[in-house]
């Protein structure tokens, strides 16, 4: 896996778990 892919999703996650956290 390409560590720019990697990052990608580790983002989108962290974009995610913020999301629910707020509301």
């Amino acid at each position: 896996m390409i560590l720019k892919d990697l990052i990608l999703i580790v983002v989108s996650l962290l974009i995610l778990v913020v999301c629910v956290l707020v509301g």
